[in-house]
Parts: structure tokens; sequence; C-alpha cells
């Protein structure tokens, strides 16, 4: 993934307006802090603004995709790393059959790569239970197979699991309602806190309002309480007199 620079009043604001463009969390980034930023002198000067660097920490895409790393200097080394990503594939898929069979679901599994991330999605009837409410039983059994598949060690796979394309509705519904509740905020003037959500479902909030020009997201709280915020972007005040 790129890397984005950014300028802000502050660091942190800097920061959240590139997490937000890339779509990541701040645990996912590498933050490279270019300048600190100043005030200006006595209101005589104008200050300098922040400005940072933010790109996605450095992971098994990066070999994946051809760049190889120190790491993964030879096409040997290249091989290895390909056959355990897909034993570790293997181990996720193995226990969410398993999972299926415990829950009395018949029902197949289709699996895709796409980038960095594999999705496995679940297909057959009545996978209601698998979903659960809001998707909570979904990204129960997702973050078990993520642990299963990552627990040698070596690679780490990122895997999504979906049900008959439940994630792709409920992205759309997400989508729709951070424009609806972007729309409240410019109405009314304060920031809207939405429920809590997973990584994964913030990532879809943040991306759905990252070019609103008038409005920046951030997420606050622990997991599994952490929600998104909106707010209306401050306006960088300038020294007129300058």
């Amino acid at each position: 993934m790129r890397s984005v620079e950014k300028t802000g009043r502050t660091v942190e604001e800097a920061i959240q307006e590139a997490l937000n463009e890339l779509g990541i969390e701040r645990d996912e980034a590498e933050i490279v802090v270019l300048e600190e930023g100043s005030k200006g002198l006595f209101g005589l000067l104008r200050g300098r603004s922040a400005r940072v660097r933010v790109g996605l920490k450095v992971d098994l895409a990066a070999a994946k995709s051809g760049d190889r790393s120190a790491t993964a200097a030879s096409e040997e080394e290249a091989r290895r790393l390909d056959d355990l990503r897909n034993a570790a594939i293997e181990r996720g898929r193995e226990f969410l059959v398993g999972v299926l069979e415990r829950l009395g679901i018949t029902a197949g599994i289709e699996i895709r790569e796409d980038d960095d991330i594999v999705y496995m999605n679940v297909t057959g009837a009545d996978l209601g239970i698998l979903i659960g409410r809001k998707g909570q039983t979904l990204d129960s059994v997702q973050y078990l197979v993520n642990i299963v598949a990552n627990r040698q060690g070596g690679v780490r796979v990122r895997i999504v699991i979906d049900a008959e394309g439940y994630r792709e509705r409920r992205e759309q519904f997400l989508r729709g309602l951070a424009m609806r509740m972007a729309e409240r905020v410019r109405r009314r003037g304060r920031r809207v806190v939405l429920e809590p959500m997973s990584a994964l479902e913030r990532r879809v909030v943040h991306m759905a309002l990252k070019d609103e020009e008038d409005l920046t997201t951030f997420s606050e709280g622990k997991e599994p309480y952490r929600r998104v915020v909106i707010v209306r972007k401050r306006p960088l005040v300038r020294d007129e007199n300058v």
C-alpha cells in the first residue's frame, strides 16, 4: 500500500487525516513525523503546519506483490513464504469447516484472494445462526479462524469470513448510514458518534467519508466498544496581517 503525506495544525490532526485517507487503523500504520509544527510568534509570524508520512506496516503483502523484502530476497525464500501462506489458509479453512459442522450447518466454502486479504464465503441455506445479531457471531468465528490460521507464525494472513454476501449488504448499509450521519453533522454542527463496530466496519465508514472536504472521522474507545466519530473539520486560521 502507498504512503501519504499530510499536514495539520498538530501532529495528531495530520496523522488522523492520513489514516482516514488510507482507511487503516493507527496500530496498522507506520508513522513518520516530518515536521512537528509550531505556533506563530506573538501573532506576527505565521506558524508552520505539522507534517507526517503514514503508510501500512510492512508485512507479507510486500513479498506477495513482488516487492521482495530483505527476508524474501531469493525465489526460494518467496516459495517458502507462499507455502507457509497456503498452509495457514488451509488451517483456517479446516477450522471453519469444523465450526460449521458443530453448528449443524451444511454449506460450502468459496475462497478467493484479493491483494493481501483471503475471503472465505460460506454458501448455503439458513445461515442466520452463523451470522448472528448484526454479524456478531460471524465476527467471532472470523476472529477464531484468524487465530488458528496464524498460530504457527512464519507469515500472517488476514482472513475475512462472509456468509451469502452478508458483509456486502452490511457495507452498503454502513455507507448509507455514514452519508446520513454526515448530513446530520452539517445540519446540527455537532459531532455524531456511531454504534460500536468491528475494525472492518469502521474502515468502511472512514472510507465512505474520506473525500468529504468539510468533515473528518476518527475512532475512539476500546475494543469491542470502539466507535467512529464524525465531526466538522476546523478551518486553519491564518493571520491576515502577515
